[in-house]
This record gives structure tokens, sequence and C-alpha cells, in this order.
């Protein structure tokens, strides 16, 4: 019985810790994608005060 509970216990902090690595994971993939696409959380230049057309299209051919 002593057993069963300690093996209860042991599954109960490997998920735990499970989920936190889950959570830390997605929140640096999250990060990731939001610097990749420019809209991270400040230090990324704005295109608010570029011309028109500006950043509109990419050409990835060159």
């Amino acid at each position: 019985m002593i057993s069963a509970a300690l093996a209860m216990q042991a599954s109960s902090t490997q998920m735990q810790i499970s989920t936190t690595i889950q959570a830390s994971a997605a929140r640096t993939e999250r990060e990731t994608v939001q610097t990749l696409l420019g809209i991270g959380q400040g230090g990324s230049p704005s295109l608010a005060n570029v011309g028109p057309g500006v950043g509109g299209s990419l050409n990835i051919s060159a």
C-alpha cells in the first residue's frame, strides 16, 4: 500500500514536470514565431512611418 502511494506521488511529480516543460516549450515557440513575423514585444521596427507599398511584397527569387 505504501509503495502504491509512493508510485502515485512519483507519477504526479512527473506529470507536473512534463506540464512545466511543455508550457515552456510552447512559450519559446510562440516567441520565436512572433520574432520571425516581426510582431515580438519591443525591439522590432514598426512599419507605421514608411511609405505606401513598403513591406507589401517580398521577392525571394534573388
